[in-house]
């Protein structure tokens, strides 16, 4: 009886052929290590932001003169090297680049995290017993992101309703955005989310680098507590100021 041969596949009847690797940032951000280095640099990168735009602010409490000299500083940046508010922008675009890192790797890692997790919370008790920034950082997260959208469009690009708006005249613009009350409210309601987001996010970020020698667990609670309180303290006053007619237009 004449003998069949079977024909088979390069590799469809046996073991499949292995995926081809991305390069290797895609491949490290893919782990959930990846993902911790990139939420806590871009971090570092956010909360850096924050100080310096705060302290450039302060210029506000010396006069309409000197905080716009500021305001056209930054849209000076780099002139002549390259044209009028490009260094400005290619800031802007990092940062919201960086924002949207640092967005995307927490939800990634809330997501991982809840697909490892295989016990629940065991009571509310244990679940009241957990740091009250730690959980809310997803809502302050959102509060912030949502007042950055209305913070660029009210002062820096269109305006808001109940303002008067004048390219290029940033003192005024800010005097007469947050001479409204429910704005100025709205302003130190955000700054207090930023805060409580920026105490967490200072504290854990040792621990996402590696940085978590329990002997310095002290000194880096302090360090959070600070840096929180020196942004909220900061950017809650200007809408204060206006509001009890510190600052104002002349």
């Amino acid at each position: 009886m004449a003998s069949t041969t079977v024909a088979r596949g390069p590799a469809s009847g046996g073991a499949q052929r292995a995926k081809r690797k991305a390069p290797f940032p895609v491949e490290f951000y893919r782990s959930a290590l990846g993902k911790k280095y990139v939420m806590a640099l871009t971090g570092i990168m956010l909360m850096g932001f924050v100080l310096l735009h705060m302290i450039g602010n302060l210029k506000m409490y010396l006069g309409p003169e000197e905080f716009n000299h500021y305001a056209e500083f930054l849209r000076e940046l780099l002139v002549p090297i390259l044209p009028r508010t490009v260094a400005l922008w290619g800031m802007r675009l990092g940062l919201i680049a960086a924002f949207g890192l640092h967005i995307h790797s927490a939800y990634s890692l809330t997501r991982m995290n809840h697909a490892a997790r295989t016990v629940k919370y065991q009571s509310p008790r244990d679940y009241a017993a957990a740091n009250f920034a730690s959980r809310t950082m997803r809502w302050t997260g959102i509060i912030v992101g949502l007042f950055l959208i209305w913070h660029l469009f009210d002062l820096s690009w269109t305006g808001t309703p109940g303002m008067t708006f004048v390219r290029g005249e940033a003192y005024q613009n800010v005097v007469s955005s947050l001479s409204r009350p429910v704005v100025a409210a709205f302003y130190v309601a955000a700054n207090i989310a930023l805060g409580i987001h920026l105490f967490h996010g200072a504290w854990s970020l040792f621990q996402s680098m590696g940085w978590n020698n329990p002997r310095f667990n002290v000194w880096r609670k302090n360090v959070a507590i600070a840096f929180a309180a020196i942004i909220v303290i900061g950017n809650v006053s200007f809408p204060l100021a206006v509001q009890f007619g510190i600052v104002h237009v002349n």
